[in-house]
């Protein structure tokens, strides 16, 4: 009898995915809970793994588009678990020779053969195919697991290591420019992956279906900076993590659309929905595309609950885990394009939310104080938010509220 891998519901909102990869071969037998294949949809990637044991059969081929319920694999249960094969004995020289204190050696430890076996398919053939030492790689996956991304990422590290030595420092670059490179390799043609043609939809429907103004303020982190130098190292250790800007954003956001509840509200047809619940979606960059996992009921979290949130997400999102509850039920969102350098910018809302913050590189300038020039930290704000719940004056206030807030954190801790 064999049993159908089906494409399991990831949602409501996902019809289809892409075949990233397989992570067994044709013909393989597996064993019940063996991960099969990682899908890439337009919201997360997702690993399936196997309900029962048996001989694999593949029904479909990496890069395909498969839609939720399509047959991608047939398992043959009635297949026996295959025996290994039993080896010659090792003759007197090969057997190892016991040593009472281990032996330094320079040369790198290879991988043992337990190791390999615990090794996905996609994996091992990567290591194998490139020479890698799989141990000398630290694995992101579940349990410290090594996933294909790692590999991929140490052959990069060791191809762009090669290219720089290889390469005498006082050699010109060469030209990439007219008849250099041969027609087939001046442009690369590839299909959007489900989370960029998500976020193409998305975007363009924001701009059509939305009034989008954005407003401007600048903000003294004078008072955060010190506040968190002097308590750091206190907060590291009582609840072991790093107290960061994002908390006092977080926070400082709650304070706003408590005061200005229309930031807080969306458009459902002919009706105005007033929500009453502060979960704060924070956008995360990953290699596939842009995330917003959303921090939970923000207006009783502490910063260290916040922080740890942030952190767990930031770990699901560099591994690919991130769930489609993770996704879901955001209010409002904070955009930090400041890590990336950004100066100025004007974000675009995530539907169906009405608005979004958007924070800057933090940069030191010139600011006048009570008649004198004084040097100050200062970060550009921008609030992008749909003009036809928002006006105006309700931009500017949450803007000053917020801005309050962050150049006195005093008034996070006293409501005020």
């Amino acid at each position: 009898m064999s049993t159908e891998v089906k494409v399991p519901s990831l949602g409501e909102s996902i019809t289809s995915g892409i075949l990233v990869s397989w992570l067994v071969k044709d013909g393989d037998f597996v064993h019940k809970g063996d991960l099969l294949y990682e899908l890439e949809t337009d919201k997360i990637t997702s690993e399936a793994p196997a309900e029962v044991s048996g001989v694999i059969s593949l029904k479909a081929n990496i890069d395909d588009e498969v839609e939720i319920g399509q047959i991608v694999a047939l398992i043959d249960e009635t297949a026996k678990v295959p025996t290994p094969v039993d080896a010659p004995p090792a003759s007197s020289e090969e057997l190892p020779v016991q040593q009472e204190t281990p032996v330094a050696t320079e040369e790198p430890v290879k991988a043992s053969s337990s190791m390999s076996m615990q090794l996905s398919p996609a994996v091992r053939k990567l290591v194998t195919e490139n020479g890698i030492d799989p141990t000398i790689i630290v694995g992101t996956g579940k349990g410290g697991r090594l996933i294909k991304a790692d590999v991929e990422a140490a052959i990069e590290k060791d191809s762009a290591t090669e290219r720089e030595s290889s390469s005498p420092i006082s050699s010109p670059p060469k030209s990439t420019t007219g008849t250099h490179l041969p027609p087939d390799s001046r442009t690369t043609r590839k299909k959007l992956s489900p989370i960029r043609r998500k976020i193409a939809q998305r975007l363009v429907a924001a701009q059509q279906q939305s009034a989008l103004l954005t407003t401007f303020n600048e903000v003294d982190l004078s008072r955060i900076i010190a506040l968190r130098k002097k308590h750091q190292e206190a907060f590291i250790e009582k609840h072991g993590i790093k107290l960061g800007f994002m908390s006092f954003f977080v926070k400082a956001s709650v304070h706003a659309l408590q005061a200005v509840p229309e930031v807080n509200a969306q458009i459902d047809g002919d009706e105005l929905i007033l929500n009453h619940y502060y979960d704060i979606g924070v956008a995360v960059g990953t290699d596939r595309g842009l995330v917003v996992p959303v921090l939970r009921d923000c207006e009783q979290a502490g910063f260290e609950e916040i922080e740890q949130q942030i952190v767990a997400y930031a770990q699901k999102a560099r591994d690919g885990k991130i769930g489609i509850d993770d996704l879901q039920g955001g209010v409002f969102t904070i955009s930090n394009g400041g890590i990336y350098g950004s100066m100025l910018s004007t974000p675009i809302v995530n539907p169906p939310q009405s608005g979004i913050l958007g924070m800057h590189a933090i940069q030191e300038r010139p600011i006048a104080r009570n008649g004198e020039v004084l040097i100050r930290p200062m970060m550009y704000l921008a609030l992008t938010y749909d003009h036809r719940i928002i006006d105006g004056k309700g931009a500017v206030t949450f803007l000053k509220v917020l801005k309050e807030q962050i150049e006195d954190p005093s008034r996070m801790l006293l409501g005020v």
